[in-house]
């Protein structure tokens, strides 16, 4: 079956079919970097951390681009109040982003550029613009004529009157039109600048994805996405510019993922509902949130509230359990069944139904009851009393190569040395003559968890791994 993508361009399924066969580009708007990243920003590198993964487990060849904005006026507000250089604030929080989506088993991309890294290609970007009659500058700013572009609208499915009409945009008397956006600002006295032929100044938030993305990936890439809210003004924007200089589509697909809500409100700071991933990994296993977000399909809004959270942790704590004690059987296996053939068909009827939702848009949702689905066959193939080692093994490969797909690997107990466990018995000890009982406790279960078995002998405590 053919790999089926929502474009939200043309608001319907189409075949995927790249550029080049066997290969991919695909480009994905980063964060701007001046706080940790909060649970809306995390979704969409989420979800197509994930769709990258499984183009890569379909054999494409998959070049994946995420940028980072680091100047734009949110940055230099916090640069100033916190007293720090720009470059040094987005580095932290550079570091800060790596680290959170990190835990969240997101891979990085294979580049991850930044707008002051370019900033020379922006301006050669922007005086071909000029040149061709899409752009001009006035006062030290270089604007974009929208009317000019034919074609503007045309993500957003909306003319360009009704564009004018419903838009909230910043007036400005130095724009020919309402809906002309900035492509390079004027700098304001004191704030981070560059050279530039219209004057000292940096560049707007719009241009720098389109430029990035043609110097890395040519001038037309395969796949370009991002959360639904950048749809329009920053999409549209990027489709005029880049169409305008190129002549030729700037994305063949264009992907979008939906919100997060917080207790069935949308998240703001004024509600006081606003979740950093930075905390919440405190909180909550990142496997689990990993879990969570994509047990909803990509495009549609999530929910996150915490029954439905602990509901995701006792889903994903079920396939863990079936896959782990398949490895126990394995173990002990003893090659006495009589279905091997059977047993492998249905363990190849899951993979296909998970290869068939991914194929249909990357529907996770219906790619995870695949795999619990396998779960419930694993848990019903161990109460046989003959096993095979073909057929748990198949079984464990398919667990692991269907969650490495959405970003879940299954993870190898670390079992206590002997000095560890020692130690331990120790402190519990310690705490019993204490009379801290529920520490002696917590001790005795921790060994537990790790298949450490306790007896209180006349003699001392003895142990033995269960």
């Amino acid at each position: 079956m053919t790999i089926q993508i929502y474009n939200t361009l043309t608001r319907k399924k189409e075949p995927f079919v790249p550029l080049e066969e066997g290969k991919v580009k695909m480009y994905v708007c980063g964060p701007t970097v001046y706080n940790y990243i909060h649970i809306g920003n995390a979704r969409p590198v989420i979800a197509f951390d994930t769709v990258r993964r499984y183009l890569e487990y379909r054999g494409f060849d998959v070049t994946y681009v995420s940028n980072f904005t680091d100047v734009d006026d949110k940055i230099i507000k916090t640069a100033n109040e916190l007293g720090e250089e720009v470059p040094e604030l987005t580095e932290r929080f550079i570091q800060a982003y790596f680290e959170d989506v990190g835990a969240l088993g997101c891979g990085k991309a294979d580049m991850h550029p930044r707008v002051t890294d370019h900033i020379q290609d922006v301006i050669d970007f922007i005086a071909l613009l000029i040149e061709k009659g899409y752009a001009y500058e006035a006062e030290g700013d270089v604007y974009f004529r929208t009317r000019k572009f034919d074609g503007y609208g045309k993500l957003s499915h909306q003319s360009i009157d009704e564009l004018k009409v419903g838009a909230r945009i910043e007036a400005s008397e130095r724009k020919d039109g309402a809906l002309d956006f900035v492509l390079w600002k004027a700098a304001k006295e004191g704030e981070i600048s560059w050279t530039s032929p219209w004057g000292e100044g940096r560049p707007g938030w719009h241009i720098e994805c389109s430029v990035m993305a043609r110097q890395l990936l040519g001038d037309t890439i395969d796949i370009h996405a991002g959360g639904q809210d950048l749809t329009f003004p920053h999409h549209e924007n990027e489709i005029a510019q880049s169409e305008a200089l190129t002549g030729e589509p700037f994305a063949r697909y264009w992907m979008h993922n939906g919100y997060i809500n917080i207790d069935n409100e949308k998240m703001s700071k004024s509600l006081g509902n606003f979740v950093l991933v930075h905390d919440i990994i405190q909180q909550i296993d990142p496997q689990v949130l990993r879990f969570f977000i994509l047990s909803v399909h990509y495009r549609s809004p999530v929910n996150f509230a915490q029954d439905l959270v602990e509901s995701a942790a006792n889903g994903l704590g079920r396939i863990r359990t079936a896959y782990e004690n398949i490895g126990h059987r394995l173990a002990v296996s003893a090659d006495n069944g009589d279905q091997h053939d059977i047993w492998l068909h249905k363990i190849r009827q899951q993979q296909i139904l998970f290869e068939e939702a991914m194929d249909d848009d990357f529907n996770t949702a219906n790619a995870i009851a695949a795999i619990f689905e396998l779960a419930s066959l694993a848990n019903v193939y161990l109460r046989e009393k003959n096993t095979e080692t073909a057929v748990l093994e198949a079984f464990q490969e398919t667990f692991r190569r269907l969650m490495s797909v959405l970003g879940l690997p299954f993870r190898d107990k670390e079992e206590l040395h002997d000095d560890a466990v020692e130690q331990l018995i120790e402190d519990r000890q310690t705490a019993r003559k204490n009379k801290d009982f529920a520490r002696a406790d917590e001790i005795r279960d921790t060994l537990k968890a790790q298949g450490i078995l306790l007896e209180d002998t006349a003699q001392g405590v003895r142990w033995k791994r269960a």
